[in-house]
């Protein structure tokens, strides 16, 4: 990442009084990295993996930040957006997932996160959209996915949607059965 964005990150954050974050992942090694990143970077940083924890956090001791994955076992991130806006409105909550999509970017911004991100998202993309003011259009990231990348996270997410039923997925995709067995059982493009 450029210098001078670390140094405006750095300056951002030294003008934040409340430094209180909840980070919320059931992928225990993102969760523990992203943590310890967080706090290098000067938050005070609540872990927890299931959203009922998070939901708990948000009602009892509501952080002025949150980073929070979508899809969890017990619930999803959006759910605790909500929970944490009604006991602190001014709240900034970004949303994490492995599933991009417009619908789910949408409803992540209506129930009041300041931002979405694709994962893995790097640290520095997280706190700008936590501490960004709002002040002009953020900057482009510095690795986006590639097209190919986006269109098998699509086709990924239909399958998952569709019970991994490929010929459902197919039929919803528009596209040929096989075509898309051999999408499938190719690793993800980078």
């Amino acid at each position: 990442m450029d210098h001078n964005v670390t140094v405006k990150l750095h300056e951002a954050l030294k003008n934040v009084e409340d430094r209180t974050c909840l980070v919320l992942d059931d992928d225990g090694p993102f969760l523990q990295r992203l943590a310890r990143a967080l706090t290098q970077r000067g938050f005070l940083v609540s872990a927890v993996s299931s959203a009922s924890e998070a939901k708990d956090i948000a009602r009892m001791n509501p952080p002025a930040f949150a980073v929070l994955d979508l899809r969890l076992e017990d619930g999803s991130g959006l759910d605790v957006v909500e929970v944490l806006h009604r006991f602190r409105p001014e709240a900034r909550a970004v949303i994490l997932t492995g599933y991009g999509a417009i619908a789910t970017a949408v409803a992540a911004v209506k129930a009041g996160a300041v931002d979405y991100l694709a994962k893995p998202a790097e640290v520095e993309d997280i706190v700008r959209a936590l501490v960004n003011s709002g002040d002009g259009l953020p900057e482009p990231p510095e690795n986006p996915m590639s097209a190919d990348r986006v269109r098998w996270e699509h086709i990924q997410r239909v399958y998952e949607l569709c019970n991994h039923n490929v010929s459902e997925t197919a039929r919803r995709l528009n596209m040929h059965r096989r075509t898309l067995q051999r999408i499938l059982a190719k690793r993800a493009p980078r």
